[in-house]
């Protein structure tokens, strides 16, 4: 970077901080100020938040990565975790289900669905440890695609890029919590869009990508090979049935691509019916009410719309990149995202760059640090180790417990190398082996403390044990493995232990008012509650079936512009706007403020 770069790079990170450090006040007030602004943001805060929280620069270079490699084929493989459809869950009716909880955290949520007793709280301590052994994958994750993207451009390690970014936003988010996390995600955001808007206008004025042409994908032995594709596969808006990725490659787990998608497809279902979300949930137990719940969620959907066009747009300079005889092709799909920036992005306007981005890298970091740091200060030293501590003790132990999670993530970092395979891992791994027991909590009543907490630990243990001692292995085999072995511990668990108490089950179901198999519940409750209740359901289960096609359309439309692929894009507009008719119909028009018991 010039001299002119550097110096807007460092404007922009003291501005940041001192953005953060601006709300320390109302964040000192106590830990209900700390972690949940005491839940007085308003909506367009949250979700602005939330869409640059997901707005990493990891995120963007594996994505980055998959669509310079792939097209749109890449876009359909992060379903898996990357094109965030969880959102739809939430909007529809996941964000309101956890809100109308009223707790801090979701493993302060077990107390609310199996009690206060020994069930209760052994849910509980197991839901806060596998929160946070979550965290702590996250931040590595985040910490690993930092720093090889800032280390690039500063021509140092990437660990030493790492710290530097890390240490930025500790000071902020340690300082002031959550109202530091949103008000700086607010004016990182602004730096966002600046990227994304002025990235996808460069990309669609000077690229126009001929009929066919080469593009490289890695070898699972360290080099890449390249093939060559055509500009009508590289842009389809269908994902094929097969792919025919080269013997050795990284992505020959994609060759059979339907049945790699229907399973991705079939694990999203299942996260985003399992309420989970980690530092994503942390805005909903935010929420003012449940109208603002799906306000915030359609806010925060259609900004991160803005995020695949931005990908997009990287790809495609990418390739234009690779057909200049004086570079050649990008051998390394990791490294497109930098490359990209070396060689297009002006002096000046690299450094805003460079900042906007570094600006998605740590809103990300601060969110999931500071969701991170609630389960050890509420739910294991405020509720276990010390009742009744104070205020300044609880300020006290959130701002060490983040630095003590951030400094584990720094040591596991040393371990990974590829951003990819902690990414892969984090959302077919140790994800799958905690969203069994989330899900099943929600939709059956016979289902106690004693099956999640079992259920959680056999999914974890097997997720950290096929990491450590299987090599490489397909996704779906990891996924498998985790989930099949937290399916066997939620039913052990179960069976072989008394139900939850009635009272509290009662009192669960005629607050959050879940749809599933709550019979023996719903027996208990007069017929007009019961009749509310169904047809709240029966709305929710419909609208979910428009929410979900309706983000992937509303993601690919904006994809199809910068492509300037304007025949696939009216033909997705015209499925979005039948979908958003739908969404309307059945979900938007019947927001309430709260609901009534």
């Amino acid at each position: 970077m010039e001299t002119i770069d550097i110096i807007i790079v460092i404007v922009y990170l003291f501005a940041i901080v001192a953005v953060g450090l601006l709300a320390q006040r109302k964040a000192s007030e106590g830990i209900d100020s700390f972690f949940l602004g005491n839940r007085k943001l308003p909506w367009w805060v949250l979700g602005a938040s939330g869409m640059a929280s997901n707005t990493d620069i990891a995120g963007t270079m594996i994505n980055t990565a998959f669509i310079y490699a792939l097209g749109t084929k890449g876009f359909f493989i992060e379903i898996r975790g990357g094109v965030t459809l969880i959102m739809a869950f939430l909007m529809v009716f996941m964000g309101k289900w956890n809100r109308r909880s009223q707790v801090m955290t979701q493993a302060e949520w077990m107390h609310f669905r199996f009690g206060k007793n020994f069930e209760g709280d052994l849910a509980r301590v197991i839901a806060a440890i596998a929160s946070i052994i979550m965290t702590i994958a996250m931040v590595t994750y985040f910490i690993i695609g930092a720093g090889k993207f800032v280390g690039e451009f500063l021509s140092i390690e990437p660990i030493y890029a790492s710290l530097l970014m890390v240490v930025l936003a500790m000071i902020y988010t340690v300082a002031s919590g959550l109202y530091g996390v949103v008000w700086t995600d607010v004016f990182q955001g602004i730096f966002i869009f600046f990227v994304i808007m002025y990235i996808s206008i460069t990309a669609m004025l000077t690229v126009n990508l001929p009929e066919s042409f080469l593009i490289s994908v890695p070898m699972v032995d360290g080099t890449f090979t390249q093939i060559q594709t055509s500009l009508a596969e590289w842009t389809r808006i269908t994902p094929p049935s097969k792919m025919n990725m080269p013997e050795g490659s990284t992505f020959e787990i994609y060759n059979l691509f339907g049945i790699a998608i229907m399973f991705y497809l079939f694990k999203v279902t299942l996260e985003g019916a399992s309420g989970s979300g980690g530092y994503m949930l942390q805005r909903y137990f935010a929420a003012k009410s449940d109208r603002e719940a799906g306000i915030l969620s359609l806010f925060w959907t259609s900004l991160l719309a803005f995020r695949w066009p931005l990908i997009t747009s990287f790809a495609m300079l990418g390739i234009y990149h690779g057909l200049n005889p004086e570079f050649g092709v990008i051998a390394d799909p990791e490294l497109v995202l930098p490359t990209v920036i070396k060689h297009y992005i002006p002096t000046g306007i690299k450094g805003l760059l460079i900042a906007g981005l570094m600006a998605a890298a740590m809103s990300t970091f601060d969110s999931t640090v500071n969701a991170g740091a609630a389960y050890w200060v509420k739910d294991i030293y405020q509720t276990y180790l010390k009742p009744d501590s104070s205020e300044n003790e609880l300020m006290f132990q959130s701002r060490l417990s983040s630095l003590v999670i951030v400094a584990i993530a720094l040591l596991f970092s040393l371990t990974v190398s590829n951003i990819n395979e902690i990414w892969g891992w984090i959302t077919m791994g140790i994800g799958a082996g905690m969203f069994i027991p989330q899900v099943i909590r929600w939709y059956w009543w016979r289902f106690n403390g004693y099956g999640f907490a079992i259920g959680t630990v056999f999914g974890m243990t097997a997720a950290i044990l096929t990491k450590v001692f299987s090599g490489q292995i397909a996704e779906y085999n990891s996924f498998l493995i985790a989930s099949g072995s937290s399916l066997v511990g939620c039913i052990v668990g179960t069976i072989f232990s008394n139900p939850t108490d009635e009272k509290v089950l009662l009192n669960f179901y005629k607050i959050t008012r879940p749809f599933g198999l709550w019979g023996k519940v719903r027996s208990k409750l007069n017929a007009e509650v019961v009749a509310q209740i169904n047809e709240e359901n029966k709305r929710d289960i419909i609208s979910i079936f428009f929410a979900v096609p309706w983000q992937v359309t509303l993601f690919l439309s904006g994809m199809m512009i910068v492509l300037k692929q304007w025949s696939n894009f009216f033909i997705l507009l015209l499925i979005f706007s039948f979908l958003s008719l739908g969404l309307y119909w059945f979900w938007f028009r019947h927001l309430s403020k709260e609901v009534k018991i």
